[in-house]
């Protein structure tokens, strides 16, 4: 029987390269922040973006964030991308470049096994149709999907492992990133049949579960969305107070990734009853704008406004981590 031969990985800069390419499509936002950083950092920012985006894709079946596919087979899908990043954390060829960037990043940077477990557990939970009761339901899933990535990429950055409070400040942007996709895609999440506002918050206003897009509806869901985006306003308040804390260049492209994906949220809460009748984004200029701004910001310090919207935080980082740990078991035999 003739011998198969193993995938091979890429070198270095092929697998940078294509992990630029990957978020260069995947996010216009993540990709303009991402050009402040120095190369070194530049690189392995790519380098984890792209598995993020990759698992992504291949749990939702879709291509670069697109459209859903078919969540037929979603288990099966999820079972898959556990494989393949168990097989790059321990330095085997996939025949995958996100992957293998990933292993490659996680040799670099420190990154663990159970710093990506916490990620998949989002998708598993994706997989197995699962809706947030409570307020802490939804903001465990936004640890899972971005809060962890965001201590990923501060371990990135060169945040040491030990520094607790700086890594919970990087964790609250995702959080406050995640709060920003859940207001802005609540109607295609619901074609979707998905909805990550807590079902106890649907209740509270005696809205029906699944129901939250009837326009008689509304108004009451304009006041969760409104509820949600306070809450991403603290975290994104105590991130700002973290990123005081990084290198010049470092601090810049993170308050830049702020301002653009944070303007996401307030559009959509801006915008009200209308906020859906097209798809929240920032413009190419307004892009421009946040990168200027950021780079004044980066100049001061955070200021005491933002220490007393982040004193409002009701979700922490070791309550978010204690949730996960409970439930990582179940999650990851599923």
């Amino acid at each position: 029987m003739p011998a198969v031969d193993s995938p091979s990985v890429l070198s270095r800069p092929e697998l940078v390269a294509h992990a630029q390419r990957a978020i260069g499509k995947g996010s216009k936002s993540f990709s303009a922040a991402s050009r402040l950083f120095d190369r070194e950092t530049r690189e392995k920012v790519w380098l984890l973006y792209a598995w993020c985006r990759a698992c992504d894709d291949l749990a939702d079946a879709q291509d670069m964030g697109g459209e859903l596919g078919s969540q037929d087979g979603a288990k099966e899908r999820v079972a898959l991308l556990r494989t393949r990043t168990a097989q790059a954390l321990a330095g085997k060829p996939t025949g995958d470049p996100s992957f293998d960037g990933l292993g490659l990043v996680a040799r670099e940077c420190g990154i663990t096994q159970a710093h990506c477990d916490d990620v998949i557990a989002g998708f598993v939970l994706d997989a197995a149709d699962w809706r947030p009761r409570s307020e802490g339901d939804m903001m465990e899933y936004c640890y899972h999907v971005a809060g962890a990535v965001g201590v990923m990429m501060a371990l990135v950055m060169g945040v040491s492992p030990d520094d607790e409070d700086t890594l919970e400040r990087a964790c609250d942007l995702g959080l406050a990133f995640q709060l920003a996709n859940i207001v802005r895609d609540v109607w295609e999440d619901d074609a979707a049949g998905r909805c990550y506002l807590p079902v106890e918050w649907l209740v509270e206003r005696d809205i029906p579960p699944g129901q939250h897009m009837k326009p008689c509806y509304r108004q009451q869901l304009v006041e969760l969305v409104g509820e949600a985006c306070a809450i991403a306003r603290t975290h994104e308040a105590s991130a700002r107070i973290g990123a005081a804390r990084l290198r010049f260049r470092d601090r810049w492209a993170v308050l830049a990734a702020t301002g653009i994906y944070g303007g996401i949220a307030r559009k959509v809460e801006a915008a009200g009853a209308h906020a859906w009748d097209h798809r929240a984004h920032t413009t190419k200029l307004e892009k421009l704008g946040w990168l200027a701004h950021s780079w004044a910001a980066s100049l001061r310090p955070a200021g005491q406004e933002c220490e007393a919207e982040a004193a409002k935080r009701r979700h922490r980082l070791a309550d978010l981590r204690d949730r996960a740990a409970r439930n990582r078991v179940l999650i990851l035999a599923a």
